[in-house]
């Protein structure tokens, strides 16, 4: 039986209503594709406490969610099953910087679907290009 991974994932935005997109590492799983940034929820965690402790651990920067979930989706991959949990938040202090990602860019809503992204993250992806 796969193992279930449980994965909350940022949708920030900035000021100009851009979305942080993140290229992942080509020594991360699923190599270079794009994603949200965020990881996996540890024992006795809620969903908002993961999300501040990965994005301040892998970008440097500290996140204030709008407390609720943007998108809750389970993806099949080869070797594990995730459930991705999207949440959309701002950053409060400091600027995203990359550390286990090859690169971060900002993107508009509708610019979104030109990058190759991480299948887990599609829905999301497709949500929020369809929000106005």
């Amino acid at each position: 039986m796969k193992k279930l991974v449980k994965v909350v994932a940022a949708i920030i935005e900035n000021e100009q209503k851009e979305v942080l997109c993140a290229l992942r590492s080509p020594e991360m799983s699923i190599p270079n594709r794009w994603e949200f940034p965020g990881g996996k929820i540890e024992a006795n965690e809620d969903i908002y406490s993961a999300l501040k402790r990965e994005i301040d651990e892998e970008l440097d920067c500290k996140i204030e969610t709008y407390n609720e979930i943007f998108n809750d989706t389970t993806h099949e991959y080869e070797t594990f099953i995730i459930n991705l949990i999207s949440i959309k938040c701002r950053v409060v202090k400091g600027t995203p910087t990359k550390s286990e990602h090859s690169k971060l860019i900002w993107l508009k809503r509708k610019n979104l679907d030109s990058l190759k992204w991480a299948p887990a993250d599609v829905p999301a992806v497709e949500q929020l290009i369809q929000e106005k």
